[in-house]
């Protein structure tokens, strides 16, 4: 009997190590694949159209949305989980009235905080009428965030290889709602000026809009593999 009790217990306690190691394994794939998100805004929306195109009245909110859209797409193949703060071309504001602007940016800030990412990604459209010759991506990060400068310089980077004007520009800090209510490294990525109007046209395009969501997605990755370790296909 003692000996049946004995060899009962180390069955016993071998299914509750094994089950324990189960269960850790579990906790760590969550833990990682909750690291490996990255939240994807498509700036302004709804009535909030941001920007509009100078020579034919594009609103910037559809192409920020076109964007993050293909973004997601590569992001996705890559192994990366993504969340979009807008899937549509609705804002967040919910009642259009007093404080909608305020309410829209809240409740991005509140995505952000439900997924945990790794990463933020703020897609927008570039404007400055006083100089209609300015074009290229732009990427902005908090000054006080190290990583968001890790981030921002990755994209960057890539954005002026993708950039057929050849007008390289450097990372800059910002004063932003969206890089500045969370401690994930965010970023806002001027993809464009819709005040050029070559870009204009360029970012109207299936074609340039994948190759600006390609670009981001790269810089993305590189910020990825140094954080992780690993390496991600594009």
């Amino acid at each position: 009997m003692k000996r049946k009790w004995k060899f009962f217990l180390a069955i016993g306690l071998c299914l509750l190590f094994s089950c324990g190691v189960f269960l850790c394994r579990l906790t760590a794939a969550a833990n990682a694949q909750r690291r490996l998100t990255v939240v994807l805004d498509a700036g302004h929306g709804g009535i909030d159209c941001g920007v509009l195109g100078l020579s034919t009245g594009v609103k910037e909110s559809d192409i920020n949305l076109a964007i993050v859209k293909k973004l997601r797409t590569f992001l996705r193949e890559s192994g990366v989980n993504t969340v979009l703060t807008r899937s549509t071309d609705a804002g967040l504001y919910g009642v259009v009235g007093n404080g909608m602007k305020k309410r829209d940016m809240q409740i991005r800030k509140q995505i952000i905080e439900k997924v945990s990412p790794v990463a933020v990604v703020s897609v927008h459209q570039n404007s400055y009428p006083q100089n209609r010759s300015h074009c290229g991506g732009q990427v902005f990060y908090r000054a006080d965030h190290e990583k968001g400068e890790l981030l921002a310089a990755a994209i960057q980077k890539q954005l002026n290889a993708v950039n057929p004007f050849r007008q390289d520009r450097t990372i800059h800090t910002g004063d932003y709602f969206m890089l500045n209510c969370t401690e994930v490294p965010s970023v806002i990525v001027e993809c464009g000026f819709l005040t050029n109007e070559k870009e204009e046209k360029l970012l109207q395009t299936e074609e340039y809009q994948a190759q600006v969501a390609g670009g981001i997605a790269q810089g993305v990755l590189s910020f990825l593999a140094v954080e992780t370790g690993k390496t991600f296909p594009i």
